[in-house]
C-alpha cells in the first residue's frame, strides 16, 4: 500500500476525473471492480475530515471532484476540483489516514437481520420486522462506506466471511466512539455500525446548492466545516428552494407510505406504515424541514447519490446522513438554493 503520492512533492496524477459510477451493491453476485489505492487514499482522507466524496471505490468521478472544491475552499485552496499540487500539500498532514484497514469480522458485524429478496411494493415492505440489508456482503459495505464489489477488488474471492477472518476494508474507522449517552441506545448501535465518529463540528447553518448537488455546513462566520454530495429533487418534484429550518432528528425512521405524495406510485397503493431499516425509502435517518413533506434523510443505495433523482427531498448516504444528524440542532436554518 503504497503512499507515495502524498510526498510532499508529488502530485497524484492518477485520480481519474471522468464521470464513473461505483458497481450496486444490490447484487448477491459481486464482480470485483478496478481500484486506484492512490484515489482510494484521497477520497480516505477527505472522508475522515468531512467533505463527504461518496463511495469510497478507489474510482473518480462528480462525487470525488466536489469533495475536492469543497476541501479547497475550507483551506483557502485556489477550487479547482482537482488533486493539484497545493491540494496534495494540504492533505499531506492528514496521510496517517491510511487508505485500507485489515479488520477481523466479529459475529455483530456478520449478524442481521437480513431480507433477501427485499421486496420492492410498500405493502409487502410493511409487514416486514424490519427493511434490512440483503446479505452480509451489503452490510459490510455500508459499514465501510463502500460497496460489496470494492470489498471483493481487496480480498481474495475466496475470502470467507466468518468470525476472526481478516478482512481488507477501505479505512472508514472513526477516530472516536464516545456517542452522547443521551442517544437511544438503537441509534448509538447504528452509529457504531456505520463508523461514524462521535466528534462532529457543529453546524450554524447548511446550504443545499443545487448546481453543485452538494450539501454545505457551515459555522455561524460562514466557514465551510463540512460537505457531502446529495440527491435533491426531480423534474416531478423540484427542490422547494427558499430558507426552512430544521426541525429535529427521528432516528432509525418508520416510514409513512402515502401514494398521494408520490407521482410515480402505482395505481391500487394504499398508505403503509413501514418499518425501520436501512434499506427503507429515507435510510437510518430522517431530519425533518419546516416544510411538510420534505427532509434530508438517508438512502438504501448510496452508489446513487447525485446520480439519481428524489421525490424533492434531500438524500444523502446513510453514513453522511448521520454524521450531519450530529451536527445540526432543532432550529438549524437550512438555504435551498439554484
Amino acid at each position: 500500500m503504497t503512499t507515495a503520492f502524498l510526498t510532499k512533492t508529488s502530485v497524484l496524477a492518477a485520480v481519474l476525473l471522468g464521470a464513473t459510477t461505483s458497481a450496486s451493491a444490490q447484487s448477491t453476485s459481486v464482480t470485483p471492480v478496478p481500484i486506484d489505492r492512490n484515489v482510494l487514499h484521497v477520497q480516505v482522507i477527505l472522508d475522515h475530515l468531512g467533505f463527504g466524496p461518496g463511495v469510497l471505490d478507489g474510482r473518480g468521478g462528480q462525487s470525488l471532484v466536489a469533495a475536492l472544491k469543497g476541501f479547497q475552499e475550507a483551506k483557502g485552496l485556489p477550487i479547482t476540483g482537482k488533486p493539484d499540487t497545493k491540494t496534495m500539500r494540504a492533505l499531506y498532514p492528514y496521510r496517517a489516514a491510511r487508505p485500507t484497514v485489515t479488520v477481523a469480522l466479529t459475529p455483530g458485524m456478520l449478524a442481521g437481520p437480513f431480507v433477501n429478496p427485499l421486496p420492492k411494493d410498500p405493502a409487502k415492505q410493511a409487514e416486514l420486522q424490519t427493511i434490512g440489508y440483503r446479505t452480509v456482503m451489503e452490510k459490510l459495505g455500508e459499514m465501510f462506506h463502500t460497496t460489496p464489489a470494492v470489498i471483493m477488488a481487496l480480498n481474495s474471492p475466496s475470502t470467507k466471511l466468518s468470525a476472526g477472518t481478516k478482512v481488507v476494508f477501505p479505512n472508514a474507522l472513526p477516530t472516536s466512539r464516545d456517542y452522547d449517552p443521551k442517544f437511544r441506545p438503537d441509534w448509538r448501535a447504528t452509529l457504531n455500525m456505520l463508523n461514524v465518529d462521535a466528534k462532529q463540528p457543529q453546524a450554524d447553518h447548511v446550504v443545499v446548492d443545487k448546481s453543485d448537488g452538494v450539501l454545505r455546513v457551515l459555522d455561524a462566520n460562514d466557514k465551510l466545516i463540512a460537505q457531502f454530495s446529495a440527491t435533491m429533487g426531480s423534474s416531478h418534484d423540484p427542490l422547494p428552494l427558499g430558507t426552512w429550518t430544521i426541525k429535529g432528528s427521528d432516528y432509525n425512521p418508520k416510514f409513512h407510505f402515502n401514494p398521494a405524495l408520490f407521482w410515480d406510485a402505482k395505481k391500487g397503493q394504499k398508505k403503509e406504515m413501514l418499518p425501520p431499516g436501512p434499506n427503507g425509502p429515507v435510510g437510518v435517518v430522517w431530519m425533518d424541514l419546516s416544510k411538510d413533506h420534505y427532509g434530508i434523510h438517508g438512502t438504501p443505495n448510496p452508489e446513487t447519490i447525485g446520480r439519481a433523482e428524489s421525490h424533492g427531498c434531500i438524500r444523502l448516504t446513510n453514513w453522511d446522513a448521520a454524521r450531519l444528524s450530529m451536527m445540526i440542532k432543532p432550529g438549524t436554518k437550512a438555504v435551498f438554493q439554484a
